[in-house]
């Protein structure tokens, strides 16, 4: 892992957590980074919308980045349901995931929609997590690389640089089922993305690479020092105070 790039451990609580659980995590992951007083890496929690505002006063001064898990394109207007990154931002945001493939799959998301959302997120001074990765079908048909291109060029927008773009790898495959590509595989991929960026920003050396897909606390150290590879966007385990802690200190 290059040195100039400083890690970063994403915690994707996904839909999980009602207010008291929340800030006990919250407040967990919080006295840990404390404690730790890391100065090398950083960490980002992402809770539900509905906790954001609250979380980020639970971890306030603690070092611990807090981050929204969508937003919509439109800074406001009548969609119903939807939150902007503006609002996002208002709550304690710093960064806001776009593209993970629960929401492409789910609500159909496109490239384009993934990179209107990315730019949204730099209109309201957001840093987004670009997710990219591809299905089990998909890499069984030896088209890993090709399906992290065509993702990469539709989804990041121009003009992104070190300080405002994130990428992270998840295989569709990986999320939630206990397997993980071996590291090769996943030095492999994050190579090629980083041969990708280089045709799409001049800033393609020091943006953050994450990956992500059934990160935990055994195998976060040996993940985490695969090449190309700057940190984790964690999801089972960011809910877990001791194993997310162990994963941010893998790294």
């Amino acid at each position: 892992m290059a040195r100039s790039r400083q890690p970063l451990i994403a915690g994707n609580w996904k839909m999980n957590g009602l207010k008291a659980d929340a800030l006990a995590l919250a407040k967990g992951v919080a006295d840990g980074v404390r404690q730790a007083g890391w100065q090398d890496r950083a960490v980002l929690i992402c809770p539900p919308a509905t906790l954001l505002a609250a979380v980020a006063d639970a971890v306030k001064s603690s070092g611990v980045l807090v981050g929204g898990q969508n937003c919509h394109a439109k800074a406001s207007g009548a969609h119903t349901g939807d939150v902007s990154a503006e609002m996002l931002r208002d709550c304690g945001a710093s960064h806001v995931i776009v593209g993970h493939s629960e929401r492409r799959a789910d609500c159909g998301e496109t490239d384009g929609i993934v990179r209107a959302k990315a730019e949204a997120a730099w209109r309201a001074g957001l840093v987004p997590i670009v997710c990219i990765g591809e299905t089990l079908a998909e890499r069984e048909a030896g088209r890993t690389l090709a399906v992290l291109e065509a993702q990469l060029r539709g989804s990041v927008p121009l003009g992104a640089t070190a300080a405002t773009l994130v990428v992270a790898y998840e295989p569709v495959w990986a999320i939630g089922t206990g397997k993980t590509p071996t590291t090769p595989e996943v030095a492999a991929a994050h190579a090629h993305i980083r041969q990708v960026l280089s045709n799409l920003t001049a800033d393609a050396g020091s943006v953050r690479l994450l990956y992500g897909g059934s990160v935990n606390g055994r195998n976060a150290a040996e993940l985490l020092a695969a090449g190309d590879v700057d940190g984790g966007l964690v999801g089972g385990a960011s809910l877990k105070i001791d194993e997310f802690l162990a994963i941010a200190k893998a790294a």
